[in-house]
């Protein structure tokens, strides 16, 4: 019986540590993941700074777009552009299950021939609604035959949508590959797409979205990791240093008398 006492005084010790050890051990997790969202929002900001700098850049012409070649840099992407040509209607396709303003639609996609220049560029000439009693009936729209001058954003390639085996071909079809466009129909197409940036005409709308960068999202990321530290530790010091001390401060001493 003598020994009972001291078991127990081993026991809760070694309760102690292994909760003083998973405490330390989560406060340095959910501490580091913090950090590192506030790292990865430091890398957006910075990625937004320059996006705005590029706004205030004057528009790339013909030669900039055909010196790419195959593929747009990164100094290009979200470069304005101002290209002069004419419409090669004929190929205009339309991607689905594109929402503008929250509607549904489809983003209307025209092959530009550029004036001077056997080379062609896709442009996102801008947004129709969909016909909710007919997918196939397309909203009307204006295609000058003339030649055309137009500003635009230098864009990546559309974003690949799921899509059905046959949904990525016709004239209503679901995603759009450029190299795969360009030898399906035999266009000079270079690898690069531009987004037609001026007001709403010819029966199009271009609300288009402005680029987002996500910075706001990881400081919500960072402030969750930090209140999650914050509670962890909280926690700790208040049932295994506060509470005890409490306890025993509460608990009667008597002196032994002989």
């Amino acid at each position: 019986m003598d020994d009972y006492p001291s078991m127990r005084a081993s026991a809760h010790s070694g309760r102690f540590w292994v909760v003083t050890v998973a405490a330390l051990l989560t406060v340095a997790l959910t501490f580091s993941l913090g950090q590192w969202q506030l790292g990865r929002a430091a890398q957006k900001q910075a990625l937004q700074a320059s996006l705005d700098q590029k706004k205030e850049l004057p528009p790339l012409g013909h030669a900039e777009l055909l010196a790419s070649r195959e593929k747009i840099t990164t100094e290009l992407v979200d470069r304005q552009i101002e290209l002069t040509g004419r419409w090669l209607n004929e190929q205009t396709v339309y991607l689905d299950n594109r929402p503008m303003n929250a509607k549904p639609g489809f983003w209307v996609m025209t092959p530009l021939l550029l004036t001077g220049s056997d080379k062609a560029v896709l442009v996102q000439r801008g947004w129709i609604s969909r016909n909710f009693k007919d997918r196939n009936a397309l909203a009307q729209i204006e295609t000058p035959s003339q030649t055309v001058t137009l500003l635009g954003r230098m864009a990546p390639a559309p974003a690949k949508l799921y899509a059905f085996k046959g949904a990525d071909s016709g004239r209503i079809r679901q995603n759009l590959d450029i190299p795969t466009f360009a030898a399906e129909t035999g266009l000079p197409l270079i690898s690069a797409l531009v987004i037609q940036i001026d007001p709403a005409s010819e029966g199009l709308q271009r609300e288009w979205a402005a680029p987002n960068t996500g910075v706001d999202k990881h400081y919500g990321y960072a402030v969750q990791w930090f209140g999650l530290c914050a509670l962890v530790l909280g926690l700790y010091v208040w049932f295994q240093l506060i509470a005890p001390y409490r306890q025993r401060r509460s608990v009667p001493q008597f002196n032994n008398k002989v």
